[in-house]
C-alpha cells in the first residue's frame, strides 16, 4: 500500500512540475512571435514583457508556443524566462485586497492585461502589475502560471 501511495504522489508531483515547465513568459518589451522557427519567417504579432505562453514543441533554439486564446507561433528561446505571469481572460475583472470576494476591490483590469504572479492560495492568485497595482484575483479569471 505504501508503494502505491508513494507512486501516486510521485506521478502527481511530476505532473505539477511538468505543467510549470511547459510555461514561459516573454522577457523584453517587444518580442516577435513568428510563423516558423527562425528570423526568416514572418512576424505574426509582437508580445510585451511578461506575456505568458505555453510551450507545445521546440526546434533548435526556438519554442513552438500557444497563447491564452489558443493562437500559436514560434519564439526564440533566449527571449523568454521562467518567471510566472498571468493574463486576464475575461472582459473586466476585480483586483481585491485579499484572497476572497469579501475583500475590498483595490482596482480593476481588462481583458489581455498581464500580471506577475506572486502567490497562489485556495483558488486565488496574488498578482502585481507593472504600474504598481497589486492584489488578489480569482484563478478562473486568469490564464498562465
Amino acid at each position: 500500500m505504501k508503494k502505491v501511495i508513494l507512486t501516486v504522489f510521485l506521478v502527481l508531483a511530476l505532473t505539477v512540475s511538468a505543467k510549470a515547465e511547459t510555461m514561459v513568459s516573454i522577457n523584453g518589451p517587444k518580442v516577435n512571435m513568428r510563423s516558423g522557427p527562425g528570423t526568416s519567417f514572418s512576424v505574426l504579432w509582437e508580445l510585451g514583457d511578461g506575456f505568458p505562453l505555453k510551450i507545445v514543441g521546440s526546434k533548435g533554439d526556438w519554442y513552438k508556443v500557444e497563447d491564452f486564446e489558443g493562437d500559436g507561433g514560434w519564439i526564440e528561446k533566449s527571449l523568454v524566462h521562467r518567471d510566472p505571469h498571468m493574463i486576464v481572460k475575461k472582459q473586466r475583472i476585480n483586483v481585491r485586497s485579499g484572497p476572497g470576494e469579501g475583500y475590498r476591490i483595490v482596482g480593476k483590469a481588462n481583458y489581455g492585461v498581464v500580471f506577475k504572479t506572486l502567490k497562489q492560495k485556495n483558488g486565488w492568485v496574488k498578482v502585481k502589475h507593472e504600474n504598481g497595482l497589486a492584489g488578489w484575483v480569482t484563478r478562473s479569471l486568469l490564464w498562465g502560471w
